[in-house]
């Protein structure tokens, strides 16, 4: 997993590898001051902590703040899914009508395809109509089924591509690794 933040908190967690903080520079094109990549840092650094205890099964909820940035419906719908409680799922159609748009199914998976951070802000707990697992990480059905038994009290079942992330995740993100992520 990669993680990546700015001075005001997380604003990537992805699926590339290795577990580090996305690397951009400044938008300015400057270095950035040595305050503010430590904030990043801090917040990077707490996000793979966290990340780890969920993975090992330790965590239901984060506590790093995140900075999303997308359109008013986007916002709304990433919204939306941190209220889905941790273990459970909701459809496409109940997001929909969560963030007042029940005609807008389509666009909400759109919306959980633009989610800029995979596992806190909990797209992969939102399900087709009668239930089947769609859409993750562009075809990747197989992680949203590994996250859901990890948070349905089966854990992270041997062979499962995340059974490594387990305790891998805390650790990883060096001082080398950070890069100021500036976000309006």
């Amino acid at each position: 997993m990669r993680v990546g933040a700015s001075p005001g908190g997380l604003v990537a967690v992805d699926w590339a590898e290795p577990a580090a903080v996305v690397q951009r520079p400044s938008e300015s094109g400057n270095s950035c001051p040595a305050e503010e990549r430590d904030r990043a840092r801090h917040w990077a650094e707490l996000a793979a902590s966290e990340l780890s205890e969920y993975f090992e099964g330790r965590r239901y909820t984060f506590s790093v703040p995140v900075c999303l940035q997308g359109t008013p419906f986007q916002m709304a719908v990433w919204r939306a899914l941190m209220d889905i409680p941790y273990g459970q799922t909701r459809s496409y159609k109940d997001v929909a009508v969560a963030v007042g748009r029940p005609r807008a199914v389509r666009a909400v998976g759109q919306a959980n395809r633009a989610n800029p951070l995979a596992i806190v802000v909990p797209c992969h707990r939102v399900v087709g109509a009668s239930g089947q697992l769609v859409g993750y990480d562009g075809d990747r059905t197989d992680l949203k089924r590994a996250l859901l038994n990890l948070e349905q009290g089966l854990g992270l079942l041997a062979g499962s591509e995340l059974a490594p992330l387990a305790g891998t995740c805390r650790g990883r993100v060096s001082a080398t690794d950070v890069r100021l992520i500036r976000r309006g």
